[in-house]
């Protein structure tokens, strides 16, 4: 699997965060083609976004969301070199994250 990848810009007082989240989100509704059987739910059901420790995003996800999610969303604030951390967790109690810095 590749990487999760994330990158944070400012521009006019405006910080632009782009990410993409490395994760199945398989619905639990799939079949597997070769056996028959359905595949397991695993999908994020929880994420958040941190600028220097202070939250700016929480989003509430679930199975309709497609693998490898894209996050693109912008807030009020930030400066070259502040800390972005994004973090999640899924309904398999399994947690991730991964930093940037605004550019």
């Amino acid at each position: 699997m590749a990487k999760h990848r994330a990158r944070a810009t400012n521009k006019s007082g405006v910080t632009t965060v782009k990410a993409i989240i490395n994760h199945p989100m398989e619905t639990g509704f799939r079949k597997n083609k070769a056996t028959g059987k359905k595949v397991p739910a695993h999908f994020i059901q929880e994420l958040t976004v941190k600028h220097n420790g202070k939250t700016v995003l929480t989003a509430l996800m679930g199975p309709a969301v497609s693998k490898n999610p894209l996050l693109h969303f912008t807030f009020k604030g930030g400066k070259s070199g502040d800390k972005i951390d994004i973090s999640w967790n899924d309904n398999k109690n399994m947690k991730d994250s991964l930093s940037t810095a605004i550019r």
